[in-house]
């Protein structure tokens, strides 16, 4: 296993860089034979509507697209196999993440379907590890909340429930909007680089006023000046 030294800073991730991972890891787990994945499994992967919240439509180009994002970050690669044409895509997470088989599982169920309990966890990540029930379960998201960086957290228990719910650190924190029926839904936390896009533009547009305001006082300077000269033409 790697050290634990060489992983110094958590890697932050898009809400369509966890679905592909998400579905990447999984399908490794539950589907071996067809894995790794074309690029047109993947996107069915990410689409399917069963395991997945929420519900995506993503599109050929949106997941490659997302696939160089997760290439960049060393948790993605292309996979040539000898004798198809097709190119292949399988995760990195066990290197990159440093993360072993039940550990994977849950993380994936995590990217996938956004926050979930420790029984929600239990009951759906079986089908990927065989866990020796909710202790282990439970154990098992401990390690990985207490590691360094931590991968995981907890948040508050849905309204009328007891049991916090876990979510993953890899993307930003997720939002769960309660609603009045005691049911619940998870929206994506928003993604950091928008909050940069808009920082930079609110910095240009000030800097631009300012070029503004001294382009103006230069041209009254100038005026002046040429005032000042006339007194002695």
């Amino acid at each position: 296993m790697e050290d634990a030294d060489e992983i110094d800073s958590l890697v932050e991730l898009s809400f369509e860089e966890t679905r592909v991972l998400g579905s990447l890891i999984e399908k490794e787990l539950t589907t071996p034979e067809y894995y790794p994945m074309s690029l047109n499994g993947l996107v069915n992967a990410c689409n399917q509507k069963n395991n997945r919240l929420p519900k995506t439509d993503l599109d050929e180009d949106e997941v490659k697209q997302t696939i160089e994002e997760l290439r960049i970050k060393r948790l993605v690669h292309r996979v040539d196999l000898v004798g198809s044409r097709v190119p292949k895509f399988q995760h990195n997470a066990e290197k990159e993440l440093d993360l072993i088989k039940a550990e994977r599982a849950l993380l994936a169920e995590l990217l996938n379907r956004g926050p979930q309990t420790t029984g929600e966890l239990n009951n759906r990540a079986n089908r990927m590890f065989a866990f020796d029930g909710i202790n282990d379960v439970e154990e098992t998201l401990q390690e990985l909340m207490e590691r360094e960086p931590s991968l995981v957290g907890n948040m508050d228990p849905a309204p009328g429930q007891k049991e916090k719910r876990w979510f993953n650190k890899l993307a930003p924190p997720p939002i769960v909007e309660e609603m009045k029926d005691g049911s619940s839904f998870y929206v994506p936390g928003p993604d950091k680089r928008i909050n940069q896009v808009e920082e930079m533009t609110k910095e240009f547009t000030e800097l631009k006023e300012e070029v503004e305001t001294l382009r103006y006082q230069l041209r009254e300077i100038s005026d002046e000046f040429k005032n000042f000269r006339k007194q002695f033409e």
